[in-house]
């Protein structure tokens, strides 16, 4: 479901994923394979970031301000792993499959 069949090619490791994703919001996600959704990540973060900066009164912390899109940041960092964990579970049980038919 998640990989390509017919695909031998070996996902990127997740831990690398998880640094591209916190360094860079979105950037894990196009490690991944996942370019479309690490844009979305990206739309939302910068649209809950403005919404919160202009809800939120001047005398608020600066992370109070950005509140929403900081929030979007940690799931995008976090949804990113999963993803390529889970993709990189399926290609190791893909392999183990066609190891133990051959």
């Amino acid at each position: 479901m998640l990989a390509r069949v017919g695909s031998d090619r070996r996902p990127v490791n997740p831990y690398i994923v998880l640094a591209l994703a916190i360094v860079l919001p979105g950037a894990g996600h196009v490690a991944a394979g996942m370019p479309s959704r690490g844009l979305v990540f990206v739309f939302f973060m910068l649209l809950f970031g403005y919404i919160t900066v202009q809800l939120t009164s001047p005398d608020q912390s600066l992370m109070g301000r950005f509140a929403g899109g900081l929030f979007i940041y940690a799931l995008s960092i976090t949804d990113a792993y999963k993803w390529a964990r889970l993709r990189q579970e399926e290609f190791a049980r893909s392999r183990q499959d066609v190891s133990t038919l051959a």
